[in-house]
């Protein structure tokens, strides 16, 4: 009886701690709350096309496919095929970086990391607050610094976006953007959110005979 309130209140923890709505930047003094919610998809949709367009020129995503995740975000293959993919690439290949490994760790000083899992790594909340904390530095080699990331070697890539947009507008694009990374550290986050529901509805029908029968066993036992 015991084991299975422990199963329950083990399954349920997850649900409380995302309840408690705690940072996930730790000691991070420049924290911003990433909105994250992957059962939006138009978000999902607009972040995709944003890591296409401004992060998998240097990035990779090797972990995750086009036509995953064309499935998952209920966009058309043929327009994933038109649009998003770079020359050469097939609808079923990892999303790579276009640019030579050996070329940006001369440019940068080291290959720019897979973002694969980068928010599973860093958390949501740290990648947005990184993206929108870039700000004018001369010092630096490519006249920016970044407030989370201190003489960071990555250059401002959405400057020109940042500059066509309302900074509310702007935040809105970020957000999307780290949405669709979140998704893709956990592609199966909503089958697997679904998936619980119903386990926790079966642990809680299966806690009432059990309930009377632990009594019925122990009834004549003092």
């Amino acid at each position: 009886m015991k084991k299975l309130i422990a199963l329950v209140l083990f399954a349920l923890s997850p649900l409380v701690a995302q309840a408690s709505g705690g940072s996930e930047c730790g000691e991070l003094p420049h924290c911003l709350h990433a909105p994250v919610n992957s059962q939006d998809t138009a978000s999902l949709q607009t972040g995709a096309k944003l890591f296409l367009s401004y992060c998998a020129g240097c990035h990779s995503a090797k972990y995750i496919r086009y036509e995953r995740m064309a499935k998952d975000l209920q966009i058309d293959p043929k327009l994933v095929e038109e649009y998003m993919l770079f020359a050469g690439d097939k609808i079923g290949d990892q999303i790579t970086s276009r640019t030579p490994v050996n070329d940006q760790a001369k440019w940068f000083g080291a290959p720019p990391p897979d973002l694969s899992l980068e928010t599973r790594l860093r958390s949501p909340n740290w990648v947005y607050s990184y993206l929108l904390s870039f700000y004018p530095d001369e010092t630096r080699p490519y006249g920016v610094n970044n407030k989370v990331f201190k003489d960071v070697a990555m250059p401002h890539v959405m400057a020109d976006l940042e500059a066509d947009l309302k900074p509310e507008e702007y935040k809105q694009a970020v957000g999307d953007l780290v949405n669709f990374m979140s998704y893709m550290g956990d592609p199966v986050k909503n089958e697997r959110e679904n998936l619980g529901v119903w386990v926790l509805i079966f642990l809680f029908i299966l806690l009432i005979p059990v309930w009377f029968l632990n009594k019925e066993y122990w009834k004549d036992i003092k």
